[in-house]
């Protein structure tokens, strides 16, 4: 519950004014006397706030200072600060965010929401165990898969629950925040190479423009909404056993308008950063399949810039906190904001596209093998996963792991599937995007299919054959749970019945652990210019 604006501002640490004193509500603030159950009190300074933590309530008084992002010069704007952080908030964290109550005086006395005049307000939080956000939950190694898949099925409920916005206003702020951050890099000349900042700004402005009408039009579909606007693992917290988005920004309705990928792109940045490359790719995967829009897939053309303007946005923030820091402190801070300044020229290299293809009978370990390698595939953050199982479950209209009768698995409903993953495959290799194709591929046609694809999208296709024993393909799907795959040990020796024809992509043993198997496709691949 910590303000986290910090990290979102186009000018975060400009020069701040203060306006006005208020020793007298932060000394009433700090008194544990002040609170219903008296104890001690932890007190909390950031740039815009003081947040006191008392009990089982934490209150944020919102600092009397004047930002050129952030106004908070009166009591009459800190309490409608504070009342907007509440609304907004609610949405997200309704079991966090409680009300804005105001420091009143009677008398001599100031309470908290008493019946005298206010001198300032607060926000009143239901306090949660700060060591459960996501940034200290995956600093102990404990951001898991399910946690990935849980957190990531939060964004997107928040996406689809966010009021829709106009898109040309906030492609309009994209070019703005290319501008600011130009502007704000060049102030650190000892940090950022001067030629360095104006190719990434050369970088940024042709991407912008190669994406303009992209973004128009998502915006013109709905996908520019009312976002979180600040969507970073130190703003997610696990709360009654849920990842719980919180701290949004209040403060600036601009900010926090944006398409709804450029919101999801700074956790996929934060996690990327963080050498968390596996999970980064697979939160994105997630959402998509979760999202099961194809204009997305399209939209990922602008995923690069968006990823490159927030890890921007994080070196400039950096840069100019860290004369603030204590002098021990300094080096350190200034190493993350090269570090962010690096990151965001990585994200607009060109990198060309790349059509994976795995096949092979059920239970040979293609999915496993297809999210392993996918992360190593093309730009940041890795390649999109297409996985026949889940595309038939979206055409039948059923929950990811509900089975399918028989009848669901006709010729016909097959090749249904076949043309939703290829048309997809098309989508993203000409957003630039590389794909990774996911499914059995038992006909000679289907894999066909697959290279002409490539072919025609102007990338590299690699084709990857897996095989294993039949006991061992037996076992592993008698042992699948929760999985999208309806395949039983029935299905495993009806396909080892398969005219397979000629198969002329690489083969490989899969009945090898994980790690070989894994090594050895990236080797493949390696070994063919891919990586």
């Amino acid at each position: 519950m910590l303000d986290r604006n910090l990290s979102v501002t186009p000018k975060a640490q400009a020069v701040s004014h203060v306006v006005e004193e208020q020793d007298e509500a932060i000394a009433f603030l700090s008194d544990p006397a002040t609170y219903a159950t008296p104890g001690p009190v932890q007190r909390i300074d950031t740039h815009g706030a003081i947040i006191f933590l008392a009990g089982e309530h934490a209150f944020k008084l919102k600092r009397a200072v004047r930002f050129p992002f952030m106004d908070l010069s009166t009591v009459a704007k800190r309490r409608e600060a504070c009342k907007k952080e509440i609304a907004i908030n609610k949405a997200f964290a309704p079991q966090i965010y409680l009300d804005a109550v105001p420091i009143t005086r009677s008398g001599s006395r100031l309470e908290l929401d008493g019946e005298g005049a206010a001198i300032d307000w607060v926000v009143r939080m239901r306090r949660f165990d700060e060591n459960r956000t996501l940034d200290r939950v995956a600093e102990a190694g404990e951001l898991h898969a399910s946690l990935l898949v849980t957190t990531t099925q939060a964004v997107l409920a928040s996406h689809r629950s966010a009021p829709r916005r106009q898109g040309l206003e906030a492609t309009r702020s994209l070019r703005r925040y290319i501008q600011q951050n130009d502007e704000a890099l060049r102030e650190s000349p000892h940090l950022f190479a001067p030629e360095a900042v104006s190719e990434l700004t050369k970088a940024s402005e042709l991407a912008f423009e190669a994406s303009h009408d992209l973004l128009i039009q998502r915006g013109k579909a709905g996908f520019v909404r009312r976002c979180h606007g600040d969507l970073h693992l130190r703003n997610i917290a696990i709360i009654e056993g849920r990842p719980t988005l919180f701290d949004a920004v209040e403060f600036d309705e601009a900010i926090a308008t944006c398409d709804v990928l450029y919101d999801l792109a700074f956790l996929l940045m934060d996690l990327w950063e963080r050498k968390m490359e596996e999970a980064a790719n697979a939160v994105l995967n997630r959402y998509l399949w979760d999202a099961d829009e194809e204009a997305h897939l399209t939209g990922l053309k602008a995923l690069p810039l968006f990823l490159s303007i927030r890890a921007a946005l994080r070196a400039k923030i950096s840069a100019s906190a860290a004369p603030m820091q204590p002098i021990d402190k300094v080096a350190t801070m200034e190493k993350e904001a090269k570090r962010y300044f690096d990151l965001a020229r990585l994200f607009l290299e060109p990198v060309e596209p790349e059509l994976v293809a795995i096949g092979g009978l059920s239970g040979t370990g293609k999915t496993t093998l297809a999210t392993a390698i996918a992360p190593s595939i093309g730009r940041a953050p890795g390649a999109i996963v297409l996985r026949s199982d889940i595309e038939r479950k979206h055409l039948a209209g059923v929950p990811e792991t509900e089975r399918l009768p028989a009848c669901a698995y006709t010729s016909v409903r097959s090749a249904a599937v076949y043309d939703a993953l290829n048309r997809k495959a098309r989508l993203a290799l000409g957003a630039g995007s590389s794909a990774v194709l996911d499914a059995v591929h038992a006909r000679p046609f289907e894999r066909d299919n697959a290279e002409i694809i490539a072919r025609r999208a102007g990338a590299h296709f690699t084709g990857l054959w897996l095989e294993a024993a039949t006991p061992v393909m037996v076992e592993r799907v008698a042992n699948r749970r929760g999985d999208a795959s309806d395949a039983d040990p029935a299905v495993v020796l009806a396909q080892t019945g398969y005219d397979l024809g000629r198969v002329s992509w690489h083969r490989l043993d899969a009945d090898v652990r994980k790690e070989r198997l894994v090594e050895e496709a990236l080797l493949i691949l390696a070994m063919e210019g891919e990586l």
